[in-house]
């Protein structure tokens, strides 16, 4: 059976023109790549996260057998809301070495490659398979790709290796910090500004909360890594959003803030909320002594495990020999490489691109990269064939 072909830059052409941003879904895309690989008799499955609206595609090639190596990329991309983009960012756009459009590095490029690659893949006649992952909502707290992974783990052959194909320029990322989000909400007691003994000021409360998030942060940067791998070398702690107050000669009832920690993967991901919760709690009883319906209530919002290194792990030495590498690299962001090691299959990043392009104003990937990206796969083929 033979398929249509197309090379990189045409498939990630095609690939950018669609609009993934997050909030919208990617189900178009998905269509167009069932379609692809239907003309090319490769066989492939959805896993949905919002039916109708988000899905994630799992495909194969090669023997229905485990101990293959699948390449794993989100879909999903940010938003071009409010940015000075100089071309049209779903539209692909060549200057000189580089190629512009939302996605193009973070992670399409990536993606295109693979597509691009299937014929040379079929041809080779796999005697181990390779598995496509590629999933939704990744930009949002990697939620999209957790029903491909449970599927993966309940019902598919397992595989070796997963190779996340994140921006890297190509070098071999086995370690990246873990993101976990918070949800504080602060309860106070309304009462006139000339008053303040007879309420209790939600945002005064919530100051005292972040003096504290100030200090854990100090402590965590005191601790520091004693790998040296990560930049910054230290687990962070981030407040991003607050809100709170109606006016300001009422004492606020209410103050809500979000927060997050991007910890080592060797830290304790325990510390940062029991010493957080520990300090609310000693500010409840005065809370209360003036009213009894104030607190103070923490909600974990959503949670990315980190990647740790993992000694003679499989999927490391692969990546190494295939992008000709003798060394390993750390990152500070969060990817879903962490969430498939949590069901035991080793993970490694190694991406064209670099994630300094990701999330900006004219997004590029220069064509160098994708060169290098089809160079790994054709050495996976050797490995494989």
């Amino acid at each position: 059976m033979t398929g249509q072909i197309y090379s990189t830059e045409e498939m990630l052409a095609r690939l950018v023109a669609f609009d993934t941003t997050s909030r919208d879904g990617n189900i178009p895309l998905i269509a167009f790549i069932e379609d692809y690989l239907d003309g090319w008799g490769v066989r492939h499955i959805r896993v949905d996260y919002e039916a109708g609206r988000k899905t994630n595609l799992f495909a194969t090639i090669g023997p229905d057998i485990a101990g293959g190596i699948v390449l794993s990329g989100h879909t999903d991309v940010v938003p071009v809301d409010g940015q000075p983009w100089t071309s049209e960012p779903f539209t692909l756009t060549r200057r000189d070495e580089r190629l512009y459009g939302r996605g193009t590095c973070d992670m399409k490029g990536f993606i295109a490659v693979c597509l691009a690659e299937v014929p040379n893949f079929l041809r080779a006649g796999l005697t181990s398979p390779i598995h496509f992952a590629f999933s939704c909502d990744e930009e949002v707290g990697c939620k999209g790709v957790r029903p491909l992974i449970a599927h993966m783990r309940d019902n598919l052959p397992k595989p070796r290796a997963v190779i996340v194909g994140e921006p890297t320029s190509m070098k071999v990322v086995n370690a990246h910090k873990s993101a976990v989000t918070f949800a504080t909400e602060v309860t106070g007691h309304e009462a006139h500004s000339s008053l303040t003994h007879h309420g209790v000021n939600a945002i005064l409360v919530a100051g005292e909360l972040l003096s504290e998030i100030g200090r854990i942060r100090e402590d965590l940067i005191a601790a520091g890594d004693p790998t040296q791998r990560f930049d910054p070398p230290y687990s962070t702690v981030h407040v991003g959003v607050i809100e709170g107050g109606t006016a300001k000669n009422i004492i606020p009832r209410r103050c809500a803030f979000q927060w997050e920690t991007r910890l080592l993967p060797t830290a304790d991901p325990a510390y940062v909320p029991q010493r957080f919760e520990a300090f609310a709690q000693r500010l409840e009883p005065a809370m209360r002594a003036v009213a009894p319906e104030t607190g103070i209530a923490t909600e974990t919002v959503n949670q990315v495990p980190g990647l740790a290194p993992e000694q003679d792990s499989p999927a490391e030495i692969l990546a190494l020999h295939l992008a000709n590498a003798n060394s390993t690299h750390a990152v500070s962001y969060c990817t879903e490489a962490g969430l498939f090691q949590q069901i035991g299959i080793p993970a490694v990043i190694c991406g064209p691109g670099s994630i300094e392009q990701a999330h900006k104003p004219d997004e590029w990937i220069e064509h160098g990269e994708l060169r290098k990206c089809e160079a790994f796969m054709g050495k996976l083929v050797q490995q494989l064939a």
